[in-house]
């Protein structure tokens, strides 16, 4: 019953997480698309005050869209602010982490290898990660360097390589890739909360006091733009971690932080590519370079094959030794009625009752417990690697 509330309860939160993200950052690229499209406007308009304007049709109807180089004469009553789609989701994202990774199935986040954890010392590191490295960012932004966005970005890009190869000293490969993934999105919200909401409210109190901006108005807008385009790049890469938990060939890598450093990169990268291009750049070597940076890192990812003498060895693993290691490591979690305490159901719907089921599953027993050694999580039973050798000679075997 545990197991069955906890899914629920799992797939509630991660709804509204997806559903705010959503909300999120197709408002970040949006207002990035409508900034980049504006065009100047005609004389009548410029003697209001407005910047750029710009004509859309959608859904039937056509819009006229205009922005203001300050303000209007009058503000109006109601103002949206784009700010609870940030804020819900760093919320609905941080009760993901603490409901699947800190009190839900601890093979998620600890691995005994690597780090023998409680729940108390794994919160403390999480936590502490993301305020650390938040504050560093904080202090990195309001410095000189943000005057330089290469070198800015290259200092960001290397914090982050740190972080995830420090995740992964710490975590199982998953919940180290849920905890890049975190400090990204602590990050951008702290980025809205921190400094673009205080921009536009130091914006909109000048106006409405009818004044003119000052210089610390300016600053802290200028600040605002910078961090409006940090969040814009790692929009991408953010993504990207939200998804990996389905694919155990990323985060159960052997270097897996560096693979997601590579995948941050490249994704980082080719966003850049629409950036330019919503400015009238237009750069497709950008999309190339992308593209071959993917494919370099697909190959150098592949899993090695086997040499002669291991598919030589396959024929001494007999049906009875299999039947023995899977009891033992698998059928916890994957039976029809597993009695691992965190699962309902048999993840991803494998079930691995039979041999028969075994061999339906070939490539993905292999790619999980042989190739990437992500199972069984957190290695809580114990297989050894003379286990996995003999478990992939004799799924080579049933090829």
């Amino acid at each position: 019953m545990h197991a069955y509330l906890a899914d629920w309860l799992s797939l509630i939160i991660r709804w509204f997480h997806v559903i705010a993200g959503v909300a999120w950052i197709g408002a970040s690229f949006y207002f990035v698309w409508l900034d980049n499209h504006l065009r100047e406007p005609p004389d009548w308009k410029k003697q209001k005050g407005i910047k750029g304007d710009l004509w859309a049709i959608h859904g039937g109807g056509i819009y006229e869209v205009a922005k203001y180089r300050l303000g209007p004469e009058q503000m109006p009553r109601k103002l949206h602010w784009f700010k609870w789609e940030a804020y819900s989701t760093l919320m609905s994202g941080l009760a993901l982490l603490f409901a699947v990774y800190y009190f839900g199935n601890p093979g998620y986040l600890i691995d005994s290898s690597k780090l023998a954890l409680s729940t108390g010392g794994a919160i403390a590191i999480g936590m502490g990660t993301l305020v650390g490295v938040m504050l560093v960012y904080e202090a990195l932004i309001r410095s000189p360097l943000s005057r330089n966005g290469l070198a800015f970005g290259a200092v960001l890009f290397a914090i982050l390589v740190t972080v995830s190869w420090s995740m992964f000293q710490v975590f199982a490969g998953r919940g180290a890739f849920i905890h890049v993934g975190a400090v990204i999105g602590t990050i951008m919200v702290a980025n809205v909360f921190l400094g673009i909401v205080p921009a536009q409210r130091a914006l909109v109190g000048a106006i409405e006091r009818g004044e003119e901006p000052d210089a610390h108005v300016a600053l802290l807008a200028e600040r605002a733009k910078l961090r409006s385009t940090h969040n814009n790049y790692l929009t991408l890469p953010v993504i990207f971690i939200m998804i990996s938990n389905h694919y155990p060939m990323f985060y159960g890598h052997a270097h897996g932080w560096a693979v997601l450093a590579a995948i941050g990169f490249i994704t980082a990268f080719a966003r850049h590519f629409f950036n330019l291009r919503h400015q009238g750049i237009t750069r497709p070597s950008i999309l190339v370079i992308s593209a071959v940076l993917t494919l370099g890192l697909i190959w150098a990812m592949a899993p090695s094959r086997p040499d002669a003498s291991q598919t030589a060895d396959a024929e001494q693993v007999s049906d009875s030794a299999i039947s023995t290691l899977v009891e033992t490591h698998c059928q916890g979690c994957h039976a029809d009625k597993p009695t691992h305490p965190a699962f309902q159901a048999p993840p991803a719907g494998i079930s691995l009752g039979t041999l028969e089921q075994l061999r339906e599953h070939t490539d993905q027993v292999y790619q999980a417990t042989v190739a990437t050694e992500y199972m069984p999580l957190g290695n809580t039973t114990g297989i050894t690697r003379e286990e996995r050798d003999m478990l992939g000679a004799w799924l080579r075997q049933a090829e």
